[in-house]
């Protein structure tokens, strides 16, 4: 990759395969599990000055691998798919010629080198997720995602996966909260499920199985308040609004399966995620841990603006 020859163009090419937005949304992932190891904690000894500031380094190094193991991800998204792309999205970095597929490959490659040695700074519970995630990814973008069932459940395991990944930051906390990956496995699910019809449209019974995934999603936030160290009254804010955010997009996509219909909905719903992601953090750590998650989104949102999500 020759940097000295790169314009301007080419480094938003570059920026595009990463899907910055995306990679907010996986941020907020780290946080949410880093609540429910029992770290979010930390914030509150943190603002009483009974904590240094080094008891954040764990949760720096998570930040950082899965930084690179989602940009990783979406970037072998459009490797795999340049072919295709060039049919249906020729204004994408590769097909467009701004972005070779060899140099795609190799930004992708490094960015999984990344968050895996990243994760392994933090414990080797880290580094064996982040090796499960950069498979998992790997699987997807080459074999699952042309199956209409392997291919959501996959990426929602990637996405339970970064879940985990947060949590490790108290590595004998996974057998405690692994539960909690199920969550955004069906809710990414929901998502991939429906976003196969971003193109050309989709099916009806699609988006209704989509609405009906988001509706039990709601329900499992919610429930997760029979756990003792669970708060649901400290997430029902967030978690109403998440369902005015999601449900009324899901559920025109689903009454009309149009491609663009289908396309706002993924792309409220991934965004959404953060608020996902609030929800659970704050009936782990507070309302204001919460806050502190949702304080992502308006910064993915204006991102969107600028870089595709889907």
């Amino acid at each position: 990759m020759n940097v000295a020859s790169l314009n301007f163009h080419s480094w938003r090419g570059y920026l595009e395969l990463m899907r910055p937005a995306n990679i907010v949304t996986a941020w907020a992932d780290i946080l949410v599990g880093f609540a429910a190891s029992g770290s979010g904690i930390i914030f509150a000894q943190l603002i009483n000055g009974e904590a240094s500031f080094t008891i954040l380094i764990p949760l720096a190094w998570l930040l950082l691998a899965t930084t690179g193991l989602y940009g990783g991800g979406v970037v072998f998204n459009d490797v795999f798919d340049a072919e295709l792309d060039a049919k249906e999205r020729p204004n994408r970095a590769i097909p467009s010629g701004r972005v070779s597929r060899e140099n795609a490959t190799l930004l992708g490659s490094i960015l999984f080198a990344i968050g895996v040695i990243a994760a392994f700074q933090v414990s080797l519970v880290s580094g064996a997720i982040a090796i499960f995630i950069t498979l998992s990814c790997l699987l997807y973008n080459s074999i699952a995602k042309h199956h209409p069932f392997f291919g959501p459940l996959n990426m929602g395991l990637c996405r339970g996966s970064n879940l985990l990944l947060g949590v490790s930051a108290v590595p004998a906390m996974i057998g405690e909260r692994w539960y909690l990956a199920l969550i955004p496995v069906i809710y990414i699910a929901a998502i991939t499920a429906i976003s196969q019809g971003e193109v050309h449209g989709g099916k009806k019974i699609t988006g209704v199985l989509a609405l009906l995934l988001i509706a039990i999603v709601l329900t499992a936030v919610l429930a997760l308040g029979l756990l003792r160290d669970y708060a649901a009254i400290a997430a029902l804010p967030f978690a109403v609004v998440l369902a005015i955010r999601v449900l009324p997009n899901f559920i025109k996509a689903a009454r009309e399966p149009v491609a663009e219909n289908i396309r706002t909905a993924v792309k409220i719903g991934v965004l959404s995620l953060i608020v996902l992601d609030a929800t659970i953090a704050s009936g782990f750590a507070g309302l204001y841990y919460g806050l502190f998650v949702l304080i992502l989104l308006p910064f993915s949102v204006k991102l969107a603006k600028v870089f595709a999500v889907t």
